[in-house]
């Protein structure tokens, strides 16, 4: 070989022109919710909470579960188990969720009680190994179970007894699945007593009640007595979608302007949510899809298959 030798390199691989990347979330991160009347970035703690958001149609209560359900679509350590009569609203995550409800009422209750008794798997693990709660990196991940309207499930859809059925599996849910990383966001536009018992809003730790009618559905969603104190979601510009008040155990509200995301944002977040899962094994979208137009049995989600009950079960995932 001499220097007029030339040598045959192999063509170098193909290599895609752009490389998707994004931070890298956690469930125990604060979401970022929006900002609030000072101007100021308001944060969400959400692990070992459940968050109830009500208001009048349009008041923007559909956009803040969207904020919630992308940031938890981006963290690794939650998987999502999406509920929504109308299909439409949390329909843009349903590739990069475990689960997708729509308006099914048999699905909705059978989907909840799969959810109980992964809790209940959970807290026997817990018990086993001498714990009271789980924490960062655990043996198994969060669940994030996002309801869009509560009331096409709890007065709407089905019978009494199934609508009652609903209403008692999703109490149970949000009042001892906390500490075993069964996170609850719920949102209605019809905060009434039927549709919000008193008994289940004190279970949730974060409230948000985006414009209502009237002062009485702004107590219901924020707890009784806040309109005398002064505090009232009547009070907002019905055309400031978005902006309401929160309040936390304990607290008192906040007026908080929620973020938005327009469909194009959720589809583009979705879609990398979706894609960060296929290739960690987190979902497989294409089966989940398949499994969409089968008949609908107990559902089997891709996280949750260990967790199921039976002495052939030894671990959580």
């Amino acid at each position: 070989m001499d220097l007029t030798d030339t040598i045959e390199l192999p063509p170098p691989p193909d290599v895609p022109q752009t490389v998707p990347v994004g931070a890298g979330l956690s469930i125990f991160d604060p979401v970022f919710l929006g900002i609030d009347e000072f101007g100021h970035p308001a944060y969400l703690p959400m692990i070992y909470r459940n968050i109830l958001i009500g208001g009048e149609p349009g008041a923007g209560k559909s956009s803040l579960l969207n904020t919630i359900v992308g940031h938890a679509a981006l963290c690794p350590d939650v998987r999502l188990c999406l509920l929504d009569g109308k299909q439409v609203e949390l329909g843009l995550w349903k590739d990069a969720a475990d689960v997708f409800v729509g308006p099914d009422m048999d699905y909705a209750i059978r989907t909840l009680r799969r959810v109980q008794t992964v809790m209940d798997n959970r807290y026997s693990f817990l018990l086993s190994h001498r714990r009271r709660k789980i924490g960062p990196n655990d043996v198994f991940g969060q669940i994030l179970v996002a309801c869009d309207e509560i009331a096409y499930f709890s007065a709407t859809a089905g019978d009494k007894k199934d609508q009652d059925l609903f209403a008692a599996l999703l109490r149970d849910i949000v009042a001892r699945g906390r500490a075993v990383g069964i996170i609850v966001a719920a949102a209605t536009q019809r905060p009434s007593s039927d549709i919000i018992p008193p008994s289940l809003r004190d279970l949730f730790a974060w409230r948000f009640a985006g414009r209502c009618t009237n002062d009485v559905s702004s107590d219901i969603v924020l707890g009784h007595g806040w309109y005398a104190r002064g505090f009232s979601s009547n009070s907002i510009d019905p055309n400031n979608q978005g902006e309401g008040y929160l309040i936390a155990e304990g607290g008192i509200p906040n007026r908080v302007k929620a973020a938005y995301m327009t469909d194009a944002d959720i589809i583009r977040v979705a879609d990398y949510a979706t894609w960060t899962r296929r290739r960690t094994g987190l979902a497989a979208p294409a089966d989940l899809r398949t499994a969409a137009r089968a008949p609908r049995p107990l559902p089997r989600l891709a996280s949750w298959t260990s967790c199921s009950s039976g002495p052939a079960r030894t671990s959580l995932h």
